[in-house]
């Protein structure tokens, strides 16, 4: 149906909005220019500056001239250091313009109307959308909190029909924190050996930031290369989110079809934050242990504070930086029928912002971002316990 001023929206994207992150994010952002005291836990941003030698290598290779298109699949000297990485060819990298791009090219080239894709929840906000925008079907699987949020073997089994395309794993996770050890990613790989029609995709990006040891899902089931993509990228581990770099490895069919994707969309992604991200890939790699004991010790403190609340019950993250707990008796106790209240009453009255686990899909849980300096954890798990000490 058409709006006041003729524009039709796309029956494609009749249900699709801005994140609700952003949302809440922006709102935070409008309270603070109307003078409001708010302290927003909700983006998935370090506070960390993007490393010197990074900006240094930005800022030489725009100087040398390397300001011209780049190739649509990523930079040569890119994709090397990326495939060095991975052990792989560069054939099989491709370079986009963020993590969510790659995520975007691989449903849309992979994709026809009808095919499902399998998303554990909790996920990621944008899974479902990208998958339902590529004309995909999504089929959420719940994973609670009993099961340290995560995919188990015989809901994989239950799930996989005929139509299946995809399974998407996202570990370390965003929002749980929860990483898949190395017996449960074999347990899955075997579900998978069953069934030669399912890729799997599987998003890497906060492989820096785990807590414990992370074994890639590729090293696992190396046998299941063939079907499998690698998401990962620079804007989490190295503080690059504005560069907005993130690369896929897959089988070069897979790669050369996101190719053709990208090139109708963006072209290659810029060439100066391509030559930004090789120096991070390239350089000391002593800043990730570094910021990686700093967001441990943010962890540990956010925890402690959001399980010493009434209510509030805090599974320990074993990676990325969120924290995911439950708050149904802190609901039941201050009356709110949703996550959603329960979030907007904590902007509203204590003005804290966080983000309701609906936006995950697991209700009754709210996401709280411990990327953010330490006063301004302190100051919002501060006031988060005020208002529910006197629910």
């Amino acid at each position: 149906m058409a709006d006041s001023t003729g524009f039709r929206r796309a029956q494609r994207i009749a249900s699709l909005e801005i994140s609700e992150i952003v949302q809440l994010t922006e709102k935070a952002a409008a309270l603070r220019a109307d003078g409001r005291d708010v302290v927003a836990l909700t983006t998935g941003e370090p506070d960390f500056p993007t490393p010197p030698e990074v900006i240094a290598a930005a800022h030489q290779a725009a100087l040398a001239g390397q300001t011209r298109y780049p190739p649509t699949l990523g930079t040569p000297a890119l994709r090397d250091a990326v495939a060095q990485d991975h052990g792989v060819t560069r054939g099989q990298v491709i370079v986009s313009t963020g993590a969510k791009q790659v995520l975007s090219n691989a449903m849309l080239a992979s994709l026809d109307p009808g095919d499902e894709v399998i998303i554990p929840a909790p996920y990621w906000t944008s899974y479902c959308d990208i998958v339902s925008l590529a004309g995909g079907r999504p089929v959420v699987v719940p994973c609670p909190a009993a099961q340290g949020f995560k995919l188990m073997p015989a809901q994989l089994q239950a799930a996989i029909t005929p139509a299946t395309r995809w399974v998407m794993l996202n570990a370390p996770s965003n929002p749980s924190g929860a990483i898949y050890s190395r017996g449960e990613l074999r347990a899955l790989a075997d579900v998978l050996a069953l069934h030669p029609h399912v890729w799997v995709l599987v998003d890497e990006i906060y492989q820096h930031l785990s807590f414990v040891p992370f074994t890639s899902f590729r090293d696992v089931a190396p046998e299941l290369a063939a079907r499998m993509l690698i998401v990962n990228g620079v804007s989490k581990a190295y503080s690059m989110t504005g560069w907005r770099i993130g690369w896929g490895i897959g089988p070069e069919a897979m790669i050369r079809a996101m190719g053709a994707v990208q090139g109708q969309i963006t072209s290659g992604a810029s060439s100066i934050s391509q030559a930004a991200a090789l120096a991070a890939l390239t350089g000391d790699q002593a800043l990730l242990d570094e910021r990686r004991s700093v967001l441990k010790a943010r962890r540990d403190m956010v925890v402690d504070a959001l399980n010493a609340m009434p209510g509030v019950v805090c599974p320990v993250p074993d990676g990325a930086f969120y924290a995911f707990p439950d708050v149904q008796g802190a609901m039941a106790r201050g009356g709110f029928a949703s996550d959603a209240d329960f979030c907007a009453a904590l902007l509203d009255r204590a003005g804290v912002a966080v983000v309701p686990g609906r936006a995950f899909g697991m209700p009754g849980h709210i996401r709280l971002s411990f990327a953010y300096a330490q006063a301004e954890l302190e100051t919002g798990l501060g006031r988060m316990a005020d208002m529910l000490g006197k629910e």
